[in-house]
């Protein structure tokens, strides 16, 4: 028979050493985490999509408002309406604004938006725009995340497809799974250092299809901006495969302003300033190549703040006084909207567009008005004003606030 093992006073001290070593890494482990600056809090009770409505409603009053600086389009997401200020993105009903789920983090909020029925929110460390993670819509849990090296600011925009981020030196594109496509401009210590086709560019804007990521760009010793369009999934993330690039010297000689409009097919939408005197402002439409196919003038300059909006099929500019709605195909203008304090929303088949007295119901097709909801905003209404659509409520970003009208 074995004689009972007897512990001596210095196993007993060591073994306590190791277990107060093991709580302090522990516990400075949980200090560097992530998780110790989240609060992640999810829905009691998930957000129900609600059905599409089937008219415009004839009266429509404010229900709620909440702050939302970090966003310039009302976001909604699987029955939830989102907003984000501060450092926090908050899931809320849409007929009261209360708060059904909440995501905080202890960093600045570069950008949200919403996509494939979540919400993407960005978050800074030290490596720029890098924190990612992607919320489900309808209770706030978390269904991914990702980090790469991005820029101090970044600008977050949605395809249909891919969610594209977009800084000053550098953009990605995600898949649904948050999984990078492509990364295009700036790299860090890159694992292939010649994969880029140009160092040292400034982007000004960028927009994508499921088939095309068009980037504006300005890059040293070229006259002008140029214009890359290149497959938004190359068979290497870090390797963009290029279908034509173009420096604009011809069509833009020197001047400041130009910018992408929009991006449909393998078409390309470039808002041309014009020089001021014989060359006027036009949009520029341009193919899968980059090669110029056609023009079409506007009829006065893009304001600074000017906004572009998907509304139903096609895309709607706000130039800052006008909507001039752009076809889904081919990108032409169809209709101009005069008065306006937005590019508008869509609603049971018309289009709806912010004006001074409430809004106008407009017909997607010809850009004639049908009928005028009227109402008092108890704030500015000089624009711009961002509109979304949830079942039978409208939402409207009027600078930092969500206003929920129904």
């Amino acid at each position: 028979m074995l004689a009972p093992e007897r512990r001596s006073r210095g196993d007993l001290i060591a073994a306590a050493l190791i277990v107060v070593f093991v709580i302090v890494a522990a516990t400075v482990v949980w200090l560097r985490s992530d998780a110790r600056g989240t609060t992640s809090i999810t829905a009691e009770f998930p957000a129900v999509q609600p059905e599409t409505a089937l008219s415009v409603p004839e009266n429509l009053g404010e229900r709620w408002r909440a702050d939302s600086g970090v966003t310039d389009l009302p976001l909604v997401a699987e029955g939830a309406v989102v907003t984000a200020d501060g450092d926090a993105v908050i899931g809320r009903d849409p007929a009261t604004g209360d708060e059904i789920w909440r995501y905080q983090r202890n960093m600045p909020l570069c950008d949200v938006i919403s996509a494939w029925g979540d919400v993407v929110a960005v978050y800074r460390d030290r490596r720029g725009c890098s924190q990612v993670t992607a919320l489900r819509g309808s209770d706030g849990l978390r269904q991914g995340n990702r980090t790469s090296d991005a820029d101090d600011a970044v600008t977050l925009g949605f395809d249909g497809t891919y969610v594209r981020s977009q800084g000053a030196t550098r953009i990605e594109l995600w898949r649904s799974d948050l999984v990078r496509t492509v990364e295009y401009g700036r790299i860090d210590a890159p694992v292939n250092p010649n994969s880029q086709p140009r160092s040292g560019c400034t982007i000004d804007s960028a927009a994508s299809s499921s088939s095309k990521l068009a980037v504006l760009e300005r890059c040293p010793g070229e006259p002008t901006d140029r214009l890359t369009v290149q497959n938004p999934a190359p068979k290497d993330a870090q390797k963009p495969e290029e279908s034509g690039s173009v420096v604009l010297e011809e069509l833009s000689p020197g001047t400041s302003g130009v910018r992408i409009l929009a991006t449909a097919g393998d078409k390309t939408a470039l808002y041309l300033p014009g020089d001021g005197g014989a060359s006027k402002p036009r949009i520029g439409v341009f193919d899968g190549n980059a090669k110029a196919i056609a023009q079409y003038p506007l009829p006065a300059l893009l304001s600074p703040d000017a906004k572009v909006s998907k509304v139903g099929t096609g895309y709607n500019i706000w130039t800052g006084s006008q909507v001039v709605a752009l076809s889904s195909t081919d990108l032409a203008p169809l209709w101009t909207f005069d008065g306006a304090l937005g590019p508008g929303g869509a609603m049971a088949g018309r289009t709806l567009i912010p004006v001074a007295d409430g809004i106008a119901v407009v017909d997607p097709i010809t850009g004639q008005q049908q009928s005028r909801i009227t109402f008092a905003r108890n704030d500015s209404a000089s624009g711009p004003i961002t509109t979304a659509v949830l079942g039978n409520y409208v939402f409207e970003q009027r600078g930092s606030q969500l206003v929920a009208l129904g």
